[in-house]
């Protein structure tokens, strides 16, 4: 009774451990949740496939998933069959053993280095506080120090930080080496005393494990049974380092291949290439053909057994002539069962390896500058390469640097144009192009011996960082003695300051003010405010980390926040200032107390609640203040006056504050934190409850940080929630696109409304400029409207069902009616080379779309920049306001195309679609998803602004299912992921932004340029490789075939051969097998050089139809006449002899085989001591084994008997007539007078259209001479054939 009851209650819980996880220790007396765990894996990762035992069962069915493996098994056991037996049965045996093992063996290999790796992992120490040894599991307690990769996914439930953070690097996990900050779970007594098991008492609920990286929900339920809500800032995922963090404990909830991490390990990715499609119709093709020839044998064998009369040999009387044919027919599909190409597969897979050893050396792909080369991560898509059509590129990191330099900003409706910073940055890329005209390499735009901008000696860097400082010294005094140092010294974390934007800041920070605020020149308190908070915004408003090289990590000191709280009441009183005197009684306006309370008394803009304690004494003079603020004046006088006109002088600060180092996830952060440094609003330290802020006239405050939104798709924004340093309010500052940010700032009334029309103005210019524009905005919340907000979100954080939607919905009820403090425009200058890029990919027929995230006339301008845009194409603009509207825009649009470009022509090369973000959503709609095909297909680009990487993907899937074209996606960041991945080619460009693009791309490449040698040369020649050599093989099977097949017919079609059973296995399979290989990965049919310089070429490669049907047809056909030529030639020759079977085959075979070889050497357009060393080994194998095997093998083929035959035929001269003279020489004639006449005679028309062009003669003349050699040697060959 008590067992079935047990039973049945764990049968429940186990139900429920299904829908969700619970943890508890390991240690737990708890026996049902004892067993539970037993359910979970442990932490033991196995990646291999085979065990000792199941290799061979286990590979076989892998390879049996092959059809033609099938094929060639079931022939092998086809001719174990005596009445269909074509020769001895081992025989049969020898090729499909010979291809399982070879590829066996590969699979073992693999199979033994995932083995060491697991093995390697497997034995990494972790300390678990259970039991000793190297192993833990769901449950159990890991302590962890700096420099450690955590073994599983942990909770983190302790930190050797005070605040109860730790930092972790996730390298190893997407490629991204920007420090990331972990949370200790709240509210868990534990922080400040050393770590004990014995002192957790908590249940865990989480969610069940998954790969989602960026999510993770749950609640711990503690003993007094109060839940606190778990997300992925609490989690330590498997793989990742600890880094400036002295010791961590956590909790494992997930281990093995339960974590994260391995459940992201889905392998290596496969595609199928469209030649690969290609390939396996032709196939089918070939088992028509295979399947006729039989049918033909059968027939005829049964037509000749039935019209025998009296034979004079021994023949079947007794069989059926039917089923003679029938039996003839299995007989002949073992027999001519080389049809069907069984090493092509591998073959293709050995030249696709070669082509990537090829593409991953070629020094123009390498990037000196990030010690970056070409990855090839998808092996089996090289061809696709050679047949691009579309190609879909991101723009921000793709086209452009994505190094953000802060350019411009506006504040309160006044722009400040930075100009001097403008002219520093077109003076550093002018000498940065001069530079690079004397083959000097940039490391980067920033001297290390600069004093304002000095290098980062850190230990572990970020992948941001590196963009901005990564030259060793040598490679600084060598740009030294290149570069003139004040140019040198500009970098994207340099910004020179505005003079005006200084000079306000001066009256912000100067003692002696104006008696007329509204006097002509003097900003307004209200200003002021504004100018303050844009800066402090720009400084808190992220998620960046600060260190320098001497202190891994910079954090807000214990004491700090009185300190800074005091030093603020000491600086009111000295101001003798009453936070309530602004209301109460009139100040004489040039009074400074008058000023500040103007200052920090701006009710919703800036309030000042702020009230000194009853005990704050007032003693003190204020001459220390007046030493501060003129301290501060005279250094931001010295920024005004010296840095427009020399190289900016080292800053104030000490030398510590020189070397802060910023490690922000994305560029755009560490632009805006070095555009507030700038103005000496310097972020020092963050903790996880508060940042350490300098700001002019003031000093360091200890801003307590209460919440951070962080920024997502959705939103499009990231918000800060913190309590004002000054006045004690809660404050909430928000960053994020403009589109977003001005509907939710609340609608401005009087003066206010002029300012936030300047703004949009401002923003509509820094778009049009082609900068990167960003909004800054602010709200002071009640102190009742904060608790309120506080209890929502403690409740969604705390949700494990629908918590990123509560979320979501607890964020966008905080920011709505902000105040709108300013905006900032970005440069993100443009890579090196894109325009001439985009310019080649489109003339070589490539239409190049750009889907980006950022505003239309951002990405019209760096369109127009990359010159993908020209001054007269035509700009057709979709914004539409509804669904309806977009369809009638979209048809009024095609008729303005069709008037344009007339009945007859297919392409409006003048016309340039440019489509928002909600207008392409309601055109991916099936309603409209045609008219926006076919409107996009008459126009030369299409610019999608404002998409979303979900309609970026459904984009490169409309025109791939529609169209039927080749895709090729690039991309850099996680928003491309989706459209890396659904494109036919997907690249990824290891820039500014993580390798989570890279990690999903099948090549990876580091700059835009490189597209262009990939595509135009590379993807050229791997396609003309491959399909080449795919119809050579096609050919030279179909050739040898038919020699067997035309035998038949004067051997009553019974399933003879002419030749012994082991030269008609391996000459397919050995003998002739290599050259081809050398042909795919070696042979070019253009030089690199006429490829990029003529990139109509590639367009050439889609019309001039390498690899097509009637291509196949054709090579088939030639198989045939050669065939005919290479069997009747000997027949003819050795007529009326009494020679038997054997020395009739003889002079087949080898002959067969000379013109084979030849056959590839009249193809290759390149010929070196390669070809020449396989063309010769190729045929001494053959020779080298028929003279073996006639002196060795007495009853190796019977019934015949081999002995001596290849030796009495090579020691006769008529066997050289007809093998190296006769059959050649008739069957290459054709061969030899259509390579004349098409590779001297006929040029291709882009040839033909290249030639007049002055940059093209010396290609030209390096291609012609190439011709003129190709010349010669097809003359001396023809003189061989007839002397």
């Amino acid at each position: 009774m008590y067992n079935s009851e047990h039973s049945s209650h764990l049968h429940s819980t186990k139900e429920q451990l299904w829908k969700k996880r619970t943890v508890v220790p390991s240690s737990t007396e708890n026996e049902e949740l004892s067993q539970l765990f037993r359910l979970h894996k442990n932490n033991k990762i196995c990646t291999t496939k085979y065990t000792l035992l199941s290799f061979l069962p286990k590979n076989l069915f892998e390879q049996l998933h092959r059809l033609a493996n099938v094929y060639f098994i079931f022939l092998a056991t086809l001719n174990f069959v005596p009445v269909v037996e074509a020769f001895q049965p081992e025989i049969a045996l020898a090729p499909i053993i010979l291809v399982l093992s070879v590829t066996a063996v590969k699979d073992i290999w693999e199979d033994y280095r995932r083995f060491k790796s697991d093995h390697l992992i497997n034995r990494l120490l972790c300390q678990v506080y259970s039991r000793a040894g190297r192993m833990c599991d769901v449950g159990d307690f890991v302590r962890l120090s700096c420099n450690e990769i955590i073994p599983a996914d942990m909770l983190l439930l302790y930190s050797s930080d005070p605040r109860g953070v730790c930092y972790i690097e996730t390298a190893n996990l997407d490629g991204e080496t920007n420090l990331k900050q972990r949370q200790v779970v709240p509210d868990l007594p534990l922080q400040g005393q050393e770590f004990t098991p014995e002192s957790f008492h908590s249940r865990i609920e989480c969610e069940n494990p998954n790969n989602d990286l960026s999510r993770f929900r749950g609640y711990m339920e503690h003993s007094t049974g109060v839940r606190v809500g778990l997300h992925n800032n609490n989690l330590l995922l498997r793989s990742c380092t600890i880094r400036n963090t002295e010791t961590v404990v956590g909790i494992v909830v997930y281990a093995g291949h339960e974590t994260k991490a391995m459940m992201n390990n889905s392998g290596p990715r496969y595609k199928r290439s469209q030649l690969e499609r290609r390939l396996n119709t032709d196939i089918l093709w070939c088992v028509v053909l295979l399947i006729i020839m039989c049918m033909t044998a059968a027939i005829g064998h049964g037509l000749w057994l039935k019209n025998l009369k009296d034979p004079v040999f021994v023949a079947d009387g007794e069989t059926a002539p039917a089923l003679a044919g029938f039996y003839v027919f299995w007989t002949m599909i073992i027999v001519l069962q080389v049809l069907i190409p069984i090493s092509l597969y591998v073959s293709i897979e050995i030249v696709k390896l070669g082509q990537i050893y090829f593409i991953h050396n070629d020094l123009a792909l390498y990037n000196e500058q990030l010690d970056s080369r070409i990855q090839c991560r998808a092996l089996n898509i090289t061809e696709d390469l050679g047949q691009i059509q579309y190609l879909f590129s991101d723009k921000t990191g793709t086209l452009t640097e994505n190094k953000m330099v802060f350019c411009r900003c506006s504040i309160f409706g006044v722009e400040y144009p930075h100009e001097e910073n403008a002219r520093r940055l077109e003076v550093y890329e002018a000498e940065k192009t001069e530079a690079a005209g004397r083959s000097v390499t940039l490391k980067s735009g920033c001297s290390g011996k600069s004093l304002s901008c000095r290098s980062l000696s850190c230990n572990r860097s970020s992948v941001s960082l590196h963009t901005l400082t990564a030259e060793s010294e040598d490679e600084e005094d060598h740009l030294s003695s290149h570069i003139e140092p004040r140019t040198s010294t500009f970098c994207s974390r340099m910004v020179v300051p505005d003079p005006e934007l200084v000079r306000k800041l001066n009256w912000f920070c100067s003692p002696v003010l104006p008696l007329n605020e509204a006097s002509s020149g003097t900003p307004s308190s209200l200003e002021l405010t504004y100018i303050t908070d844009f800066f402090l915004a720009l400084a808190i408003c992220n998620s960046v980390v600060v260190s320098s090289p001497s202190q891994p990590r910079h954090v807000v000191p214990e004491t700090r926040s009185l300190k800074s709280l005091e030093e603020v009441k000491l600086m009111f009183q000295r101001f003798s200032f009453s936070p309530f005197s602004a209301l109460s009684s009139p100040q004489i306006k040039g009074s400074p107390r008058s000023f500040t309370s103007r200052l920090f008394s701006r009710g919703k803009a800036a309030s000042l609640t702020f009230s000194a304690p009853p005990n704050c004494t007032t003693d003190g003079s204020e001459q220390g203040l007046q030493s501060n603020l003129e301290t501060s004046n005279h250094d931001l006088k010295d920024s005004e006056t010296n840095r427009p006109q020399q190289d900016v002088e080292e800053d104030s600060h000490s030398d510590t504050d020189d070397e802060l180092l910023y490690e922000a996830e994305s560029p755009d952060e560490a632009a805006l934190v070095h555009a507030a440094r700038a103005y000496h609003c310097t972020l020092r330290g963050r903790s996880a409850d508060a940042l350490l802020v300098d700001l002019p006239g003031i000093g360091s405050l200890a801003v307590q940080l209460l919440h951070i939104l962080p920024f997502d798709s959705n939103r499009k924004r990231m918000s800060v929630v913190v309590r004002h340093p000054l006045t004690g309010q809660v404050v909430v500052y928000t960053k994020g696109a403009d589109s977003v940010i001005m509907d939710l700032s609340e609608t401005p009334k009087g003066q206010k409304q002029r300012e936030y029309k300047q703004t949009q103005k401002h923003l509509d210019s820094y778009a049009r400029e082609g900068l990167r524009t960003l909004c800054i905005a602010k709200k002071v919340l009640e102190e009742e409207e904060y608790e309120v907000w506080l209890k929502r979100q403690l409740l969604a954080e705390s949700s494990i069902e629908n918590r990123e939607e509560l979320l979501l919905e607890s964020a966008q009820r905080l920011e709505t009616n902000l105040t709108l403090l300013g905006t900032t425009g970005i440069v993100d200058r443009l890579q090196e080379e894109v325009p001439e890029t985009i310019e080649a990919l489109q003339k070589a027929g490539i239409k190049v779309w750009v889907l980006t995230g950022d505003k239309q006339e951002t990405a019209i301008n760096i369109a127009y920049a990359c010159k993908l845009l020209c001054p007269n194409d035509q700009l057709l603009t979709a914004n539409c306001g509804s669904k309806d509207a977009c369809a009638a825009f979209l048809e009024e649009l095609k008729l303005e195309v069709q008037r344009d470009s007339g009945s007859g022509s297919s392409i409006a090369a003048s016309f340039i679609l440019v489509i928002d973000g909600q207008t392409l959503s309601w055109a991916l709609q099936e309603e409209l998803k045609s008219s926006f095909l076919e409107l996009s297909r008459k126009c030369k680009a299409v610019i999608c602004c404002r998409s979303t990487p979900l309609q970026k993907s459904q984009v490169v899937r409309l025109i791939q299912d529609q169209l039927g074209a080749m895709t090729l996606a690039v991309g850099d960041g996680a928003n491309d992921v989706s459209m890396i991945q659904t494109a036919d080619v997907g690249i990824g460009i290891s820039g500014q932004e993580g390798m989570q693009a890279v990690m999903s791309s099948d090549f990876a490449i580091s700059r835009f340029k490189h597209l262009r040698k990939l595509l135009l040369v590379h993807g050229h020649w791997c396609y003309f490789r491959l399909a080449n050599m795919i119809l050579y093989f096609i050919y030279k099977n179909v050739m040898y075939v038919n020699l067997l097949f035309w035998y038949q017919f004067f051997c009553g079609f019974s399933g003879s051969v002419m030749t012994n059973s082991w030269v008609l296995i391996l000459f397919n399979l050995l003998f002739t097998s290599v050259p081809p290989l050398i042909y795919g990965v070696l042979d070019q049919d253009t030089p690199a050089d006429t490829l990029m310089a003529s990139p109509e070429l590639y367009q050439a490669t889609h019309t001039s139809k390498v690899y097509v049907p009637c291509m196949f047809w054709i090579t088939v056909l030639d198989a045939f006449y050669q065939s005919l030529i290479c069997f009747f030639v000997p027949y003819f020759a050795l007529a009326g002899s009494d020679i038997g079977e054997l020395s009739f085959g003889s002079p087949i075979n080898a002959s067969a085989l000379l013109i084979i070889l030849l056959h590839q050497v009249l193809e290759s357009h390149v010929l070196t001591w390669i070809h020449a060393l396989v063309l010769v080994l190729s045929g001494a194998s053959y020779f080298g084994f028929v003279l073996l095997f006639s002196v060795s093998c007495v009853t190796c083929s019977p019934p015949t008997n081999p002995v001596g035959v290849e030796a009495l035929h090579m020691s006769q001269p008529l066997f050289y007539i007809i093998s190296c003279w006769l059959s050649y020489k008739t069957a290459l004639s054709l061969k030899i007078s259509n390579l004349i006449f098409t590779r001297i005679t006929v040029l291709p028309e882009p040839l033909s259209e290249a030639i007049t062009s002055p940059l093209f003669y010396t290609d030209f003349l390096f291609f012609y001479f190439k011709i003129w050699l190709i010349t010669v040697r097809l003359f001396v060959v023809w003189l061989l054939i007839i002397f």
